[in-house]
């Protein structure tokens, strides 16, 4: 089947890498032109713990886009900046012509036990992950609800959604936020053909869990923690016998909720997870 997202616009967070990149190929080799943003820099908390993504990283993704003869606008901007991230989505929308979808995917990972963690890490972590999705929400409703023609929304969760996990209580609290503000949206906009619905990964293979911090937490008390001596610990997680799934595979799972083969699927909790949530 192609053609599923054909003459449809659909803005992506956290598009520069990883999930979000591949969101944004994804939906474009079925049809769709992509307003792509992404920070392209560092935060504090986190800066350390894994590389960030570059404007070089953002400018590969359009490249990836347009390979596929299919139109891209990209922005830098800060989801935790609501006027920068309408800034971005307007001038999305006035060069494409419309908005018909969006994936809220830009998120962050650092890590420590719930009652260690100082303020910064906290707050970095709610207004990345949580807030910034309630501004991306922002940004785009009005422009969906202004086009008359009904649309989609896809938030990224987590299996960290669905259950507590060790030493991300900071995540965990904000991938669990994002369930019910996902929930309170999917009412609000029905009456505007607008479905709201989240995707629950378990691990991806992406920068975010390959690196010495994401390691150490399935290694404990290795003071030299590797890939190799986590995998165990990761694939444990999971009731499939393996470490971590694919960007693709999310991506896979975020197109189906996108396009009309989900028309009357809104406020639903889709894990794409290996059976983690289940073990």
């Amino acid at each position: 089947m192609t053609g599923r997202m054909e003459g449809k616009v659909v803005l992506v967070t956290g598009a520069a890498r990883g999930q979000g990149r591949a969101h944004a190929v994804r939906l474009a080799q079925e049809g769709a032109d992509i307003i792509a943003v992404d920070l392209c820099a560092g935060i504090d908390t986190v800066v350390g713990k894994y590389p960030p993504a570059t404007r070089e990283d953002l400018d590969q993704t359009v490249v990836e886009v347009e390979k596929l003869d299919r139109r891209v606008v990209a922005r830098v901007a800060d989801v935790r900046d609501q006027a920068a991230l309408d800034e971005a989505v307007a001038a999305g929308v006035a060069e494409l012509g419309r908005l018909d979808g969006v994936v809220a995917n830009a998120g962050v990972a650092s890590y420590g036990r719930a009652w260690e963690l100082d303020e910064a890490t906290w707050q970095d972590m709610i207004d990345v992950n949580l807030t910034g999705v309630w501004h991306t929400a922002k940004a785009a409703i009005p422009q969906l609800i202004e086009g008359d023609r009904g649309g989609a929304m896809v938030f990224t969760s987590s299996i960290g959604g669905f259950k507590g996990i060790q030493q991300v209580g900071h995540y965990v609290s904000a991938k669990h936020g994002i369930v019910g503000l996902m929930r309170n949206l999917a009412n609000e906009l029905a009456p505007h053909r607008v479905r709201v619905n989240t995707v629950h990964p378990t691990n991806v293979d992406t920068h975010m869990i390959q690196n010495p911090g994401t390691w150490g937490m399935f290694a404990p008390g290795d003071p030299e923690p590797t890939q190799e001596k986590a995998i165990a610990g990761f694939t444990s997680l999971n009731a499939l016998e393996i470490p971590w799934i694919e960007s693709v595979d999310v991506a896979n799972a975020v197109l189906f909720l996108l396009s009309d083969e989900a028309r009357y699927i809104t406020g639903a909790t889709l894990p794409v997870d290996a059976g983690a949530a289940i073990k």
